[in-house]
């Protein structure tokens, strides 16, 4: 809990967690891209949990400026942000953040969901595996920004998610 409290303080972007979790989901990790300097300008919440088709998932949810990187590379695309041809067509799913609802893009990858839209000029990152746990977003998923002050949350952590840098 020590590590994430230092992440949200260091953040210069949002530190997003679906809250409510979907059920029987918990959180397995957390980590950040930046330095000292800059701060830390992309954020990452690991969640594991029931995929809704059966099985277990994992979802990563990532906010980075542009241009950063972090998640294209936890996701292995290649390139820093989503690429050629994202937002071309109507949206797949939606967040939703602060009682407004933000669009999401499907971008294709084998074996896994990944999602990608803008919120406050950051980038907005789901990726979920197996690919059938995309179906999480049927509905659209409510996010919360850790850093906003005054959020009590009693948050349940599970095993450290391996799709983590270490």
């Amino acid at each position: 809990m020590e590590g994430l409290q230092v992440l949200v303080r260091r953040a210069k972007v949002p530190v997003w967690l679906p809250w409510p979790l979907p059920s029987g989901w918990v959180i397995s990790g957390f980590t950040g891209a930046g330095d000292e300097r800059t701060g830390t300008l992309g954020s990452v919440v690991a969640l594991s949990g029931p995929n809704p088709l059966g099985g277990p998932a994992e979802m990563l949810i990532i906010a980075e400026e542009p241009g950063v990187g972090l998640a294209a590379g936890l996701a292995g695309l290649p390139g820093p942000d989503p690429g050629d041809g994202f937002a071309a067509s109507q949206p797949h799913a939606t967040v939703k953040v602060a009682h407004h609802e933000a669009p999401l893009w499907l971008v294709e990858s084998h074996g896994k969901a990944i999602f990608v839209g803008e919120v406050s000029a950051n980038w907005v990152w789901l990726v979920l595996w197996p690919d059938t746990a995309g179906t999480l977003l049927v509905e659209p998923l409510p996010l919360r920004d850790l850093r906003e002050p005054e959020q009590e949350f009693d948050l349940p952590f599970g095993a450290l998610s391996p799709r983590l840098p270490a």
